[in-house]
């Protein structure tokens, strides 16, 4: 299995720190707010490396954060005038149901920064006693330039990064690129008490305490967007060897950004969407399928039109799979063994999951994977049928089935409970259709159909589906 590495900028071997086993840590949301369609791809990329992973035999386990206290929580705890564990907690709840609704397995562990400050004010503390951090006025830093190999990872030369281009500029600080580690307290702000001073961390310090705390000083993989390289990336690299005088990640993966219609998203421009906005016309699902039909080091342009094709694809394999499972139910397939013509077939569908296998294995091409998928399907669609034998339609189906799961990506549609009001509003369909008021009938058809569900009157009454 060979995977890109942002450190080496070439791809490589993957070849874990233990044999079997994956230690993965993928920086986690600031929660202050819904995440929008940007932050998704990371999670549903890293999710599906997570997945095969799995499905190669690997124990994993997967960490992944949750910032609860930085400057955008405090700002909007302030505006509603609660606290800032109240918005930090109403976000990390509203941020599982969007990973549950994209069909991402939940983290080993999700820690919280907040639940983590002993063990970052003993790595700030050890930094200092190494004399690679430094105290003044109750903040203290981190000494950039004695960590000999800052940049490494960005490739970014310190001598030519200019104070103020991303890092604020602080008369207290030694040298213009030494970052924070620990800020002082300021009033209407959550702090904690330190050797310091009361004061809370700098936002860096929590993922490396975090990672080294869930996964060892050493690390299999460290992943998210190719936007959090530098600084955060980097300086997670400084404090983390300096203080372990280790490797900290063998793998750094970084996936590229997420445009929409051919800009770059924002709200300034009115494109601004977070993820429960597409649920509004899309299943999440919908959403996860159209993220994975491009290598995830590809930049990805979001569109409405691209959305629709990604619908209509993940229709074609729902269906195919649907009508190998109807055959299956109730084909009256034969039970004898598979003929040669068939065996021929199932031989094809074993060199496709072997394709499928080659592009997760060189650097999770997740659309060269979903490739091999569309060519099982073609073959199930020209080849399975009423006359089949139940050994290769379920051969097939299962196959299908198997290499979508590893994807994330799922292939029946979970039965779902109409919630009151939408059973009341059919009832009252019902009997307006049997009093000939059609006109009322229609009308509350029109309701359901904007509340996402489609009637459709057939003989054996009427079936429902929500689009």
């Amino acid at each position: 299995m060979k995977i890109y590495n942002t450190l080496t900028r070439r791809k490589e071997e993957f070849i874990p720190i233990e044999e079997g086993k994956v230690r993965m840590y993928v920086c986690g949301p600031t929660v202050y707010n819904y995440i929008h369609i940007g932050n998704a791809r990371p999670t549903i990329v890293f999710d599906t490396v997570r997945r095969y992973f799995e499905y190669k035999g690997y124990e994993v386990k997967y960490v992944s954060n949750f910032t609860d206290v930085d400057d955008k929580i405090i700002k909007k705890a302030n505006e509603e005038g609660v606290s800032a564990t109240e918005i930090s907690e109403r976000y990390i709840k509203e941020f599982r149901k969007d990973m549950e609704a994209l069909n991402n397995k939940v983290a080993t562990v999700h820690p919280k920064a907040t639940e983590e400050i002993d063990g970052m004010i003993e790595m700030i503390s050890k930094l200092i006693e190494l004399g690679y951090a430094y105290e003044k006025n109750g903040t203290v830093f981190y000494r950039t330039r004695k960590f000999s190999e800052y940049g490494k990872l960005s490739k970014k030369n310190i001598d030519d990064l200019e104070a103020g281009s991303r890092i604020a500029v602080d008369d207290e600080k030694e040298d213009p690129m030494d970052f924070v580690l620990w800020k002082p307290k300021k009033e209407g702000e959550p702090s904690w008490p330190s050797p310091w001073g009361d004061g809370r961390p700098g936002w860096h310090i929590e993922c490396s305490v975090m990672s080294n705390k869930y996964l060892g000083e050493e690390i299999d993989i460290h992943a998210v967007g190719e936007d959090l390289i530098f600084p955060h990336h980097e300086n997670e690299i400084a404090q983390s060897e300096a203080c372990n005088g280790k490797q900290f990640a063998r793998y750094w993966m970084h996936n590229a950004f997420l445009n929409i219609d051919n800009k770059k998203m924002s709200k300034s421009e009115g494109n601004f969407f977070t993820v429960r906005d597409i649920a509004q016309q899309y299943s999440l699902e919908v959403l996860r399928f159209f993220m994975l039909n491009a290598h995830y080091r590809s930049p990805i342009n979001f569109s409405r039109d691209l959305m629709e094709a990604a619908k209509n694809s993940l229709e074609r394999i729902l269906n195919c799979v649907g009508q190998l499972k109807y055959l299956i139910e109730n084909g009256n397939l034969s039970e004898a063994p598979m003929g040669e013509q068939e065996l021929a077939l199932i031989r094809e569908v074993d060199e496709l999951h072997r394709k499928y296998e080659a592009a997760m294995e060189d650097d999770f091409n997740t659309a060269d994977a979903i490739a091999a998928i569309f060519e099982i399907v073609k073959l199930a669609n020209s080849n399975c049928n009423s006359e089949s034998s139940k050994e290769l339609v379920k051969n097939v189906h299962d196959r299908i089935k198997m290499l979508c799961d590893i994807l994330g990506i799922k292939t029946e549609s979970e039965e779902e409970i109409l919630d009151e009001e939408i059973e009341k509003l059919i009832e009252e369909r019902q009997e307006a259709r049997k009093n000939k008021d059609f006109a009322k009938a229609d009308q509350i058809r029109n309701i359901l159909l904007d509340k996402g569900i489609l009637l459709e009157d057939t003989r054996e009454g009427v079936k429902w589906k929500r689009i």
